[in-house]
């Protein structure tokens, strides 16, 4: 099942700082501002809850303020991560987040749209929407 996954590469301008954005992308308070209902925290294992569903998910890379690197738990996503990069413009200092993803070639679609409302609800919260 998960050797058929396909890498999607999102990218979005958001009028914020890198440290606030950090914050929204690699602490559970952060992330279930946007991201999930809820998120909770034991060591680098992170527990998403969605409408009473929970998926977890080992924190396996960080670098402050530039990067975080999520690595699902679940039997048949082991190749399957996603990765939230902060990328800043050396000429105009925008902030952009670039989101890598693996999906199934048949939700592709709707993985990016679902991407898409998350990162509106992100940006409302950020105030830069």
């Amino acid at each position: 099942m998960a050797d058929n996954l396909e890498k999607i590469e999102l990218e979005y301008l958001l009028n914020t700082s890198p440290a606030i954005l950090f914050n929204r992308l690699a602490t559970p308070s952060g992330l279930s501002e946007w991201f999930a209902d809820n998120v909770n925290v034991k060591g680098d294992i992170y527990t998403f809850i969605w409408d009473g569903s929970e998926q977890q998910a080992q924190q396996t890379h960080r670098k402050d303020n530039k990067m975080v690197r999520y690595q699902w738990l679940d039997q048949d996503q082991q190749e399957a991560w996603f990765q939230f990069d902060i990328n800043i413009d050396e000429l105009t200092g925008d902030v952009a987040l670039i989101i890598t993803d693996h999906v199934e070639p048949d939700e592709k679609e709707d993985t990016i749209e679902l991407w898409n409302q998350q990162v509106e609800t992100l940006k409302h919260g950020l105030g830069s929407s």
